[in-house]
């Protein structure tokens, strides 16, 4: 067992265990401890029982790899949604602030990631195969390419945008009222949603 920092080696371990979480120092690990601790038994069992659940049933997406709670997320399973239109992210929060701007209403393909060769992700540690898998097996018209507008990210654009060449569909990505370096997950809703109104074609925006 963790060895204890306060009198309690249990809380000593949680404190360990919360303050592992991104953002979250000792302190804060501290009081949001205590807090459980003062919340009825039932209440912390419930707690527990949703975080279990999380573990034991999320799964991603078969087709778009976005988080689910069944073989297909709420998003591909929607019939209203563009079935001939595909965003491309990078990862699942990227997901969510594209549909918090409520501008876009198409399907998504979540790449887990972006060409990083510092720190060894190459194309093969994304799913960009099954991208183009998608695009040979779907009625697709367009591609957008909406991830951040850094260095790996045009990298990794222009790597899906050759790979798209020969299925002849449109590839599309979003302005650049994001700011060069930016990441989509902070940008603010407004101009996420611009960007995605105000996409062009990829190999016009390549040769500005």
């Amino acid at each position: 067992m963790t060895k204890a920092k306060y009198s309690s080696e249990l809380l000593s371990a949680a404190v360990e265990e919360f303050s592992s979480l991104p953002g979250i120092g000792e302190r804060t690990a501290l009081r949001l401890v205590l807090f459980l601790l003062k919340k009825e038994k039932d209440d912390a069992q419930r707690f527990s029982s949703t975080l279990k659940d999380l573990f034991d049933n999320v799964r991603f997406c078969k087709r778009c790899f976005n988080i689910s709670d069944s073989d297909l997320c709420s998003i591909c399973n929607t019939t209203s949604r563009d079935k001939q239109t595909i965003c491309v992210v990078e990862n699942i929060k990227d997901v969510m602030s594209i549909e918090q701007t409520q501008q876009y209403n198409g399907q998504y393909h979540v790449l887990n990631g972006v060409i990083s060769p510092m720190e060894g992700i190459g194309p093969g540690d994304l799913n960009i195969d099954s991208l183009v898998q998608r695009i040979g097996g779907e009625d697709i018209k367009e591609v957008i390419l909406a991830l951040s507008t850094t260095m790996e990210g045009d990298t990794t654009n222009f790597y899906i945008y050759k790979k798209l060449l020969p299925t002849n569909v449109k590839v599309t990505v979003i302005a650049r009222g994001i700011s060069v370096g930016n990441e989509l997950e902070y940008t603010d809703e407004v101009t996420l949603g611009r960007s995605i109104i105000n996409r062009h074609l990829f190999d016009n925006a390549n040769n500005k």
